[in-house]
């Protein structure tokens, strides 16, 4: 067995002086829905602040987000995606680097036939699943091993423990053990959240030193996945072939936990909302 990792002295690669956006990266997003439209922008948000290239947001006529995304993620590019069994024909036309489904998604029956269509479709670039993607794999993670690229996934202990069917424990051996045996199962890199994040691709383990409890808050996952998105695509752009989805894995989370430790610092614990770690991820970028 692999020894456990404290610490990962992981940035992600800088971008050649005269990069283009397509070198950057491109992320596909697809999240949110009518009462959840918040979790689209905060991915999308994030993503951007990470680094991506161009962030394209998925919509359709149910979730309303053509009219909310030009407004807070202007950047953001949006493709029309009405039924799920046109994912694989809209993702291969926009040439993703990367893509983020399932934050806020939902519902659940939408949320099950655009992950069954993701899983089988002959997508190339890494993904990152999270919530309701996670939420329709019932307790069957070994579905994800039908995906050929590189996936992550972020469950929280109550998403892992129905991914595993049966209870976490809350110890630190016991939650690494939990992320172990999910990630050998799923195929995945697993980033089982909480306090002290463990990052395992079922051999390596990090386990994250920064964050706060400030953090327990709606959407900081949906931070979370939107960084992890953009780190993932630098993966796939052929520019920067030492760095790897667990380098990406890795770094997302430590950069998410340190952006909520500037936020802390400076708004206090109790004030803290997800917003705020977008408005800390560049100076979070920046000490790493």
């Amino acid at each position: 067995m692999a020894p456990r990792e404290e610490q990962r002295s992981l940035i992600p690669p800088q971008l050649a002086p005269d990069a283009h956006k397509g070198q950057a990266g491109r992320v596909g997003v697809i999240c949110g829905s009518r009462w959840m439209p918040g979790a689209a922008l905060l991915v999308a948000r994030a993503a951007q602040r990470a680094g991506a290239g161009l962030v394209s947001v998925a919509c359709s006529s149910a979730d309303r987000l053509e009219t909310l995304v030009p407004l807070s993620a202007p950047e953001a590019v949006l493709f029309e995606l009405e039924h799920a069994h046109d994912v694989a024909f809209k993702l291969a036309a926009l040439e993703l680097h990367a893509v983020v489904v399932g934050c806020g998604l939902a519902p659940a029956e939408r949320a099950e036939a655009l992950v069954q269509a993701l899983l089988h479709a002959p997508l190339p670039c890494p993904a990152v699943f999270d919530a309701g993607a996670l939420g329709a794999l019932g307790a069957a993670p070994e579905k994800l091993a039908a995906r050929r690229s590189p996936t992550v996934i972020t469950p929280h202990p109550g998403e892992a423990s129905k991914l595993l069917g049966r209870a976490l424990g809350r110890t630190d051996p016991e939650r690494e053990a939990a992320a172990r045996e999910l990630a050998k199962r799923s195929g995945a890199i697993v980033c089982l959240k909480g306090a002290r994040t463990v990052v395992t691709d079922g051999s390596h383990v990090f386990v994250n030193d920064t964050g706060n409890s400030g953090m327990a808050t709606a959407g900081s996952g949906d931070v979370l996945a939107g960084i992890l998105g953009a780190y993932l695509a630098l993966c796939a752009t052929g520019e920067h072939e030492n760095w790897t989805p667990l380098d990406a894995a890795c770094a997302a989370v430590r950069v998410h936990g340190l952006a909520g430790d500037f936020a802390a610092a400076h708004l206090g614990k109790r004030a803290l909302i997800a917003s705020d770690l977008i408005q800390w991820l560049a100076q979070a970028q920046r000490r790493l």
